[in-house]
C-alpha cells in the first residue's frame, strides 16, 4: 500500500494483474495434473472410450489457452468462474473415458477454485456441480456401485471445497486487515512527510541557525540560516569573545558540538578586527530519547552583531558622560575643601558643607564604579579598608533612607544592629548598604517592614537585610547579581534602573574578601546576607 501510494505520487503506477496471474496458475496446474493422469491411463489401462477421453483433454487444453489469453483484469470478475466450470465438464469427459481410473479426484481443483473466488455461491456451484457430475458419470458407467462409493466421492469434493472456502475467507479478512493497516501506515507516513516539510520550511524561515548533530557527529538537519552564518568558518576566521584572540578551529562551537560538548551562549566573532565582521552566540544542548538514550546535540546559533554594537555604543556613551561628570565634580570637591579650610565659616554652614563634600565624594566614587562596571569583564574597585564599626555605617544608611521609606508606609527596624568593628572601607560598604536597603524600599509594595541587623562572631561580621515584600521569582534568583540584568517586575517598578547595583555590591563585598547571598520566595519577601571578614588587608577586586 505504501509502495503503491508512493508510485501514485511519482506517476509510475503499474496495472494490477493479480486476477490474470491467479487464473493462469490455477489452470496450468490443473492442466498439468489432467495431462499426467490421462497419459498414465493411456499407458497403463485399457481405454473404454478413447474418443471421450481425448475430448476431455482437448477441452482442458482449450480452457488453458483461454486462461492465458483472456485479459481477466479488464472484464468482470464473475467471468473468471467460467474456467473452473468448464474444467468440471472437461473432467466429466475424462471420467467417462476411463471410469475405473478414479479421475473424478480432479474435480477437487475446480470445486476449491470456485469456493475461493465465488464465496458462498461458488462453494455451492463447485461442490454441488461436481457431486452431480460424479453421480451422472457413475450412473452411466453401468456397473454396480455401493452406497459408500456414491457418497464418499462427493463428500471428499465438498469437504475440500469447504476447507478452501474457509481458508479464503480467513485470508480475505487478514488481507483486509493488512490493507487497513497499510492504509493507516501510508497516511501516517504522508502526515510525517508533511510535518517534516512544514518543519523544514519553518526552520528555513527563521533567522537563527539550527543544526542537529547525531551521536556519531554527523549533521542530520541543517537550516539555511546556519549555512549562511557559518559560511566563512571553513576559512578559520574565528575570534574569541574579546574580538582579538584568534580561536583555534577545534574550539569552534560547531566542532565542539560535533564532539558531543554542550555549552550556553558562547560568544565569538567571524572575521578579523577592523573589517566588516559578525558576532555570533551559540548554544549546544544534548538530545535525549524517550528511553534515555543520547541521540546527539542540537546547536543553535544567533547573530548578535547588532546587540553587541548597541552595547558597545551604550558603554561608550556612559563612559563619555561619566568622564564629563568627573571633571566638574572634582572642581566642586576642590572648592568644598577650600571652603571647609576657611576658619570664618560658621558651624551650621560647615555642617552643610561637610554633608555636601561627603555626598560629592560618594558621587565621584559611584561614577568610577559605573565606568568600571560598563567595561567587559569584572569591574575593578579600589578598596581602602580601615578599622570601622559596621553598625555606624549601617545606621547612617538607614537614617538617610528612613524618610523615603516613611513616605511609602514602610518601617525600617534597625533594633538588631549590634557593634561589629571590622577592617572595611566605610564608603564602599555604605554603598553596599544603601543599595540593599534602597532596593528593599523601592521594590516593596508599601505598608510593610524592613529589618536590618548587624552582628559578628570570631572571624566575620554579618549584615542582614530582610523585607516582607513581594519576593523574587525563582527563575530570577540565579541571574540577580549579573550586570545589566533586570527582571520584568523590576523594570515595571523602577523603569530607570540600570541593573548594575547588585553586581557592583557583590564585587565590592568580594573585594573585602566576603560574600553576599540571597534567599527569597514569591510573596514571602527576600533576605540578603553579607559576610565580611573582621581582619583583612586592603585589596583590589
Amino acid at each position: 500500500m505504501i509502495a503503491t501510494a508512493s508510485r501514485v505520487r511519482t506517476g509510475t503506477v503499474r496495472p494490477d494483474r493479480t486476477r490474470e496471474r491467479a487464473t493462469a496458475v490455477n489452470q496450468l496446474l490443473l492442466a498439468a495434473a489432467a495431462l499426467a493422469a490421462a497419459g498414465l491411463v493411456v499407458v497403463l489401462a485399457d481405454i473404454e472410450h478413447g474418443d471421450i477421453l481425448f475430448l476431455g483433454v482437448l477441452s482442458i487444453f482449450g480452457l488453458t489457452v483461454a486462461a492465458l489469453v483472456v485479459p481477466w483484469n479488464r472484464i468482470h470478475p464473475r467471468w473468471v468462474g467460467a474456467i473452473p466450470i468448464g474444467d468440471m465438464a472437461a473432467i466429466f469427459f475424462l471420467q467417462r473415458g476411463e471410469p475405473d481410473a478414479q479421475l473424478w479426484l480432479l474435480w477437487m481443483v475446480p470445486a476449491t477454485w470456485l469456493a475461493t473466488i465465488g464465496g458462498w455461491r461458488g462453494l455451492v456451484i463447485g461442490a454441488a456441480g461436481s457431486s452431480v457430475l460424479f453421480w451422472i458419470a457413475t450412473a452411466l458407467h453401468g456397473e454396480a456401485t455401493t452406497p459408500v462409493q456414491m457418497v464418499l466421492g462427493p463428500l471428499a469434493i465438498s469437504v475440500a471445497a469447504i476447507v478452501a472456502f474457509v481458508a479464503s475467507r480467513r485470508a480475505a479478512a487478514q488481507r483486509a486487515l493488512l490493507d487497513e493497516q497499510a492504509e493507516y501506515l501510508d497516511h501516517a507516513v504522508e502526515r510525517a512527510r508533511r510535518q517534516e516539510d512544514a518543519v523544514s520550511e519553518l526552520l528555513d524561515a527563521v533567522d537563527f541557525g539550527v543544526v542537529r548533530i547525531s551521536a556519531d557527529g554527523s549533521i542530520s538537519i541543517e537550516n539555511d540560516a546556519h549555512s549562511r552564518l557559518h559560511a566563512i568558518e571553513s576559512e578559520g576566521q574565528l575570534y574569541e569573545a574579546d574580538g582579538v584572540t584568534r580561536m583555534d578551529a577545534s574550539q569552534a562551537p560547531l566542532a565542539r558540538a560535533r564532539r558531543g560538548a554542550t555549552f550556553e551562549n558562547v560568544l565569538y566573532w567571524q572575521g578579523p578586527p577592523g573589517e566588516d565582521r559578525r558576532a555570533l552566540q551559540a548554544t549546544a544542548r544534548r538530545l535525549i530519547d524517550v528511553d534515555g538514550t543520547d541521540v546527539g546535540v542540537i546547536l543553535v546559533t544567533r547573530d548578535v552583531t547588532a546587540e553587541r554594537l548597541a552595547v558597545a555604543m551604550r558603554d561608550e556613551l556612559v563612559a563619555s558622560v561619566s568622564h564629563e561628570l568627573r571633571t566638574p565634580l572634582t572642581s566642586v570637591l576642590g572648592h568644598l575643601d577650600l571652603a571647609l579650610e576657611d576658619p570664618d565659616v560658621g558651624g551650621a554652614a560647615r555642617r552643610s558643607l561637610e554633608i555636601a563634600e561627603r555626598n560629592a565624594s560618594r558621587l565621584l566614587v559611584i561614577i568610577g564604579d559605573v565606568l568600571a562596571a560598563t567595561a567587559e569583564g569584572p569591574g575593578r574597585f579600589d578598596v581602602r579598608p580601615v578599622e570601622e564599626d559596621l553598625a555606624s555605617v549601617v545606621l547612617a544608611s538607614v537614617e538617610a533612607l528612613e524618610h523615603k521609606a516613611e513616605a511609602r508606609g514602610i518601617r525600617i527596624d534597625a533594633s538588631g544592629v549590634e557593634p561589629a568593628v571590622a577592617h572595611i572601607d566605610p564608603i564602599r560598604i555604605r554603598q553596599v548598604v544603601d543599595n540593599l536597603v534602597g532596593n528593599a524600599v523601592s521594590y516593596h509594595t508599601g505598608d510593610g517592614l524592613i529589618e536590618v541587623g548587624v552582628t559578628c562572631d570570631d572571624k566575620h561580621a554579618w549584615l542582614v537585610v530582610r523585607d516582607d515584600g513581594p519576593g523574587i521569582a525563582e527563575d530570577v534568583l540565579p541571574h540577580l547579581f549579573e550586570r545589566r540584568f533586570r527582571a520584568e517586575s523590576a523594570q515595571r517598578s523602577r523603569p530607570h534602573g540600570n541593573g548594575l547595583g547588585l553586581a557592583i555590591s557583590r564585587d565590592l563585598v568580594r573585594a573585602h574578601g566576603g560574600e553576599i547571598t540571597v534567599q527569597s520566595e514569591p510573596a514571602a519577601g527576600a533576605t540578603f546576607v553579607v559576610r565580611l571578614p573582621l581582619r583583612r588587608a586592603g585589596a583590589t577586586a
